[in-house]
């Protein structure tokens, strides 16, 4: 049974990463969003910012939670101890 969490645990390990590195990009995009709306000016910069504020930081923020919780999950089938430091390691 432990060998079935573990191979799981590794599929959802890598759903998490790519969902972190598509996060990671879209937050990227927004950003130059951001920077062009700027440069643009007036109405049309305010468009934009609204339709990245309103429309796309949302389901960054989802996609982001999920990736969260689904590491935690991951973290707890494999066993793994996240910030705890383990037996025979006291070094400072």
């Amino acid at each position: 049974m432990k060998e079935k969490m573990r191979k799981l645990s590794t599929v959802i390990k890598k759903l998490v990463g790519y969902g972190i590195v598509a996060t990671l990009f879209l937050g990227g995009l927004t950003f130059f969003a951001y920077v062009i709306a700027i440069i643009i000016g007036g109405d049309g910069g305010a468009t934009i910012c609204n339709i990245v504020y309103n429309k796309i930081i949302p389901i960054l923020i989802y996609v982001t939670n999920i990736c969260v919780v689904l590491g935690l999950i991951a973290m707890y089938m494999a066993g793994e101890k996240a910030l705890t430091p383990e037996s025979g390691s006291e070094e400072y």
